[in-house]
């Protein structure tokens, strides 16, 4: 990109700074609204929580991190496989969706606990098990395997997605001003438009949407199984979820050098990934308590960031504000809801390939040798297992009671590797401050 970027948003102006924050709303909107989409959870109790976890998440992390928290994709089969399990012991559907959110509750105390080792022990310590080498194929691996959906959601409607694709481009390489920093929201807005006037939007469903609606039902929270508690359920609810925690922290971390690596500032250290990782694990338990999907920092969000190099935080927290705010109109999630999936899939399209091509930029910046053998194993087993895994006919292997999804085997699995595979001796590598030193 040839623009320098923009650390304080608020030189560009008021409009274009809400105007930025708009962007990133509609680049989280799509992946945060499927997620209760498919399990049965609440649209607008999704919205609400995700703006509010967004700001909890920047409050707690000193207002430097410029990450959005939406829906976690990694629940999902916790969800479903406690969903069914509820439903054929005689429960609805919502109800058995209350003792998940209970299960989803438990795993977010892993997340604090995941921050105590980081506070007690150091960054530096603990980092140690996750160099550049594991950290690298997993955020090109969180890219990849989040590119299946995308390709699915272009082929609804190929002429829609290009066109989205074609904008972004057009607008990010030779728009000048504020249209080279907003190429995704034009975008989407062109692709929807031009859907609109094909006849491909049905907007029937608009007109019987409210303009105001509360988006939390006291029904479709954890509190509604209080009354009648059924233990069993619960416990199976919390064996089933809690152990994806790991997962979820590993995808955490991914996420992190990925923002850091695109706004080239240490996160890491500065506010530090016990406070990054205390952010999510909070805003993940006030959601699932109150009837929204568990949230984690959203890969779509730095693909905006790489793209558009505006690196304040404060758009983002505009962009969760927003959130916040059209949780109460039924209407605009309806609006929402309506966009055509090619218009979603050729923006992600862009988006997911960013995502992997900071995992790539992290492995050259931080000089891993990939004529070591070690290194060569390390990496290829993270990538292969990952997509492998992501693309089998199951999308998950079980071990055990527990179902693994790629992401977090492969984490696993790169973790172990680079802790018992020999280090080459002398070998060249990058500290977190960016300093050249030798390893031992």
């Amino acid at each position: 990109m040839d623009h320098n970027p923009i650390y304080n948003a608020r030189e560009q102006g008021t409009p274009k700074m809400l105007i930025l924050g708009v962007q990133h709303l509609f680049a989280m909107f799509g992946a945060t609204i499927l997620v209760p989409a498919i399990t049965g959870l609440s649209v607008s109790a999704t919205l609400l929580f995700a703006g509010i976890g967004t700001l909890l998440f920047h409050f707690i992390s000193k207002m430097k991190v410029p990450a959005f928290l939406g829906s976690s994709f990694a629940f999902i089969g916790g969800y479903m496989s406690i969903k069914e399990l509820g439903m054929t012991q005689g429960l609805s559907a919502e109800m058995a969706l209350n003792y998940a959110c209970i299960g989803v509750a438990a795993a977010s105390l892993v997340y604090f606990v995941m921050a105590a080792l980081l506070r007690t022990f150091g960054t530096e310590k603990v980092m140690r098990y996750f160099p550049p080498v594991v950290t690298g194929p997993m955020v090109i691996a969180i890219g990849l395997t989040l590119s299946g959906s995308a390709i699915t959601n272009c082929q609804s409607s190929w002429l829609l997605a290009i066109t989205a694709i074609v904008v972004v481009i057009v607008s990010s390489v030779w728009g000048k001003g504020m249209i080279k920093i907003i190429p995704i929201l034009l975008g989407v807005i062109s692709s929807y438009a031009l859907a609109a006037v094909m006849g491909d939007v049905d907007f029937s469903k608009l007109s019987e949407a409210a303009w105001i609606g509360m988006p939390v039902e006291s029904g479709r929270t954890v509190f509604a199984v209080m009354s009648d508690l059924d233990s069993q359920i619960l416990i199976a609810s919390i064996i089933a979820i809690v152990p994806i925690a790991f997962a979820t922290i590993m995808e955490h971390i991914g996420d992190m050098c990925a923002i850091q690596s695109t706004v080239n500032r240490n996160f890491i250290k500065d506010p530090g990934l016990h406070r990054t990782l205390t952010g999510d694990g909070l805003a993940t338990l006030i959601a699932s308590l109150f009837g929204a999907p568990a949230n984690t920092t959203y890969g779509e969000n730095t693909g905006v960031l790489n793209l558009t190099k505006v690196f304040d935080p404060l758009v983002i927290r505009l962009a969760a504000v927003f959130a916040i705010v059209l949780s109460f109109c039924p209407k605009f999630a309806c609006l929402i809801g309506l966009m055509p999936a090619a218009t979603i899939g050729g923006v992600s399209l862009i988006l997911y390939g960013m995502i992997s091509a900071v995992g790539v930029r992290n492995l050259v910046e931080q000089s891993v040798d990939f004529s070591s053998s070690r290194n060569v194993f390390v990496a290829a087993l993270i990538l292969v297992i990952a997509i492998g895994v992501k693309y089998g006919a199951n999308d998950a292997i079980a071990i055990g009671s527990v179902n693994f999804s790629g992401l977090a085997l492969a984490a696993i699995v790169g973790i172990v590797l680079n802790a018992i595979l020999p280090e080459k001796l002398g070998m060249k590598v990058k500290s977190f401050d960016g300093k050249k030193k030798h390893e031992k």
